[in-house]
């Protein structure tokens, strides 16, 4: 794993003690191909940036303990096993890169190891000592999986309007951010004030991520990205560029939108007549701009906090998710 962002001395040391962990805690005794699946996975990369979001805020309050490693791995686990899901549910080919789970055994495989992953998490938070930390995971944990069913309601439907897709993006990824900061809070035994600001920036900053992962499905290097340009719009899945691109349409794109997301064989020469419409309607610079007044409101919620090392890490990695290629 290699982090596109210089992580300060103590958030990396903890970062390497989470890796440990994360290995130690997925292994398991009983069945090989849970620890094959696991570590075809979990070697697959990642930025790591939930636990590392987790780490941070705790770090930022000087906690001096260490069941923010039990935490972060946990959030780790909880959003592998979203992945995992989510590749099965989409009928993915690739994840970072490398073939996906579920491609390269079965769905069932992909199904159960998701479902352990879940399970090993919920022992991590346990083992935190940190009831209302459970709690905040669980609920996270929760809301994702409506998020997910939700998103799967509202695929091909390009009735599907602004109000949904921030519901969905604060469900499906936001939700997980807001928790990853909040228990880092929590842990640290943080103020009131100061684990809502939290929370709130983990929101605003996952809202902004998602935004950028939608954005980059249209704009995206398919090396760095591990996936191909154009999958959400291959997938029926209206997402922001397309949400704005309709409210731009003429009759004749309206036309070509409607029946793009109505069907179920898209060709190649629809995607590039899409990526011709989305630039030339400048939708996708818009959609950035949005993503940055996201970032804006992340960084706004860090003015509590005394500014050190960590603050300003935490101010470089918003600017990273809104402004990165993959």
């Amino acid at each position: 794993m290699i982090n596109p962002f210089t992580l300060p001395s103590a958030i990396k040391d903890d970062l390497e003690a989470v890796q440990h962990l994360i290995k130690q805690r997925s292994n398991s005794n009983l069945v090989a191909r849970i620890n094959d699946v696991l570590d075809h996975i979990l070697s697959g990369g990642g930025k790591r940036i939930r636990p590392i979001l987790t780490l941070s805020s705790a770090r930022l309050l000087n906690y001096k303990g260490v069941q923010h490693l039990d935490l972060a791995a946990a959030v780790e686990f909880v959003h592998t096993a979203t992945l995992v899901h989510d590749d099965v549910v989409d009928e993915s080919q690739k994840r970072r890169g490398k073939l996906a789970a579920n491609f390269l055994w079965d769905n069932k495989t992909a199904v159960l190891v998701g479902d352990y992953l879940f399970a090993r998490s919920f022992q991590l938070m346990v083992a935190s000592g940190s009831l209302r930390s459970l709690e905040v995971l669980s609920d996270a944990s929760a809301t994702i999986a409506e998020a997910e069913v939700l998103q799967l309601v509202k695929q091909n439907d390009p009735t599907m309007t602004e109000e949904d897709y921030f519901t969905i993006a604060k469900g499906k990824t936001a939700a997980l951010f807001s928790a990853s900061t909040s228990v880092g809070g929590i842990i640290a035994d943080g103020t009131e004030s100061q684990i809502q600001a939290l929370f709130k920036f983990g929101e605003a900053l996952g809202i902004g991520f998602q935004i950028m992962d939608d954005l980059l499905d249209y704009q995206g290097a398919p090396l760095t990205m591990g996936k191909n340009v154009g999958d959400d719009f291959r997938e029926g899945k209206v997402t922001l560029p397309i949400i704005y691109a309709l409210k731009l349409a003429t009759d004749e794109e309206r036309t070509f939108w409607l029946n793009a997301f109505q069907s179920k064989n898209v060709r190649d020469e629809d995607l590039t007549k899409g990526l011709d419409i989305l630039e030339k309607r400048g939708v996708l610079k818009q959609v950035r701009q949005v993503a940055w007044s996201w970032a804006d409101k992340a960084k706004d919620q860090l003015a509590i906090f005394p500014d050190n090392g960590i603050k300003q890490f935490l101010n470089e990695l918003v600017d990273f998710s809104v402004n990165r290629s993959n």
